[in-house]
């Protein structure tokens, strides 16, 4: 009792001490829910009664002791810990390559792979670096910003798949476990429209996009694989990038490796880079873009054959590839492998040595130009 006494009096103590703290806490605390007792103790100083007063504050002090308890339920209710959204980890995906996959640490690919054979430019505004023995076992691996796995791609026997998507599967059967591929691609505000390819589908698995390539001469088996993490396609906001002689030279790279990775593949031998047939390549794709055409005989008529000889290359047989409009080398060299005449540049037996040359036209499309040579 005499503890509740001494209560009683601290709150009255505290209350006709408003004056001098009300002004500096409402700043922080509305104290609008005072009141009430406000007008209760303004009637008992009006009666003059001590007994009065006694028991009206008395009363005030029970309203006051429930208007407070109420208020610190509230805030215990507010202050009780909140359960967070979980954020979404990275999933793995249901096929990797080489036993790698995207979000994999850079220590996992020096584990697997070892050291790159060269590494470039790519599309994404990172670096493709290459790992194969002899072009064989070929892969490409792109780190993200975090130094993790952001692209992978492979057109050899490496894949791994929960789900049975494997080097030489059909098309009906990748179909089957994966879906109907995607028609639509949104970046930001731009939503692509893709167009229909009978040599490559496009899968969205989990927070992985899957490029799966058929190899059209041999039933649309599965001949190819890039994986490309949803984060750094995102970051790739329109269909082409920005041009770079950096870019270029990353292009030209991957190319003649994607070439000669498809020629071991078949049991074809690796080409030699040729710096001056590469130099006669870039001078037709710069052409073709600055003057808008798309062919093997420039404006002036002049074939491959002519352009070659006319920068004093001396040759006993020499080819050519064009592609244009693609938005990477892969899809360049995918695109060509599909096609019956180029194909058989690619692999033909006799030839020793290549030189590719790109270039951008206004629009960042670029134009690709391989060179091929029997000296």
């Amino acid at each position: 009792m005499k503890r509740l006494f001494l209560f009683f009096l601290l709150l009255v103590a505290v209350y006709i001490a408003k004056p001098y703290w009300e002004e500096p806490v409402s700043r922080y605390v509305n104290l609008s829910f005072l009141d009430p007792i406000d007008e209760k103790f303004e009637n008992v100083v009006n009666k003059g009664s001590i007994e009065s007063t006694i028991d009206s504050l008395r009363t005030s002090t029970q309203d006051l002791v429930g208007i407070i308890s109420s208020k610190t339920e509230r805030l215990r209710d507010a202050k009780q810990p909140v359960d967070k959204p979980t954020l979404a980890q990275p999933t793995a995906s249901p096929i990797s390559v080489n036993n790698l996959e995207i979000g994999d640490s850079s220590e996992q690919v020096t584990a697997e792979l070892g050291e790159p054979k060269s590494q470039s430019i790519n599309e994404y505004g990172t670096e493709w670096l290459t790992f194969h023995t002899d072009y064989q076992n070929f892969v490409m691996v792109s780190f993200d910003e975090s130094n993790r796995v952001g692209a992978l791609y492979t057109n050899d026997d490496l894949l791994s798949s929960t789900i049975g998507v494997t080097y030489g599967a059909e098309k009906a059967d990748v179909r089957k476990a994966l879906g109907q591929p995607l028609t639509k691609m949104r970046k930001g505000l731009n939503l692509f429209v893709l167009q229909e390819d009978e040599g490559m589908d496009l899968f969205k698995i989990e927070d992985v996009y899957a490029y799966v390539f058929y190899d059209l001469h041999q039933n649309s088996q599965v001949t190819a694989v890039e994986l490309v993490s949803v984060a750094l396609e995102n970051k790739k906001k329109s269909l082409y990038a920005d041009r770079s002689e950096a870019l270029r030279n990353g292009f030209e790279r991957q190319l003649f490796d994607l070439t000669n990775a498809a020629r071991v593949r078949h049991g074809r031998s690796i080409l030699d880079w040729d710096n001056a047939v590469a130099g006669t390549g870039r001078k037709h794709s710069t052409d073709m873009a600055e003057n808008d055409y798309f062919a093997h005989d420039n404006l002036q008529g002049l074939s491959p054959f002519d352009r070659i000889k006319d920068d004093g290359i001396r040759f006993k047989r020499a080819g050519e590839n064009l592609a244009y409009g693609q938005s990477s080398s892969i899809f360049a060299h995918e695109g060509l492998m599909n096609s019956k005449g180029h194909r058989e540049n690619i692999l033909l037996k006799d030839y020793s040595s290549l030189g590719v040359g790109v270039s951008f036209n206004k629009d960042m499309q670029p134009y690709f130009s391989e060179e091929f040579l029997l000296r």
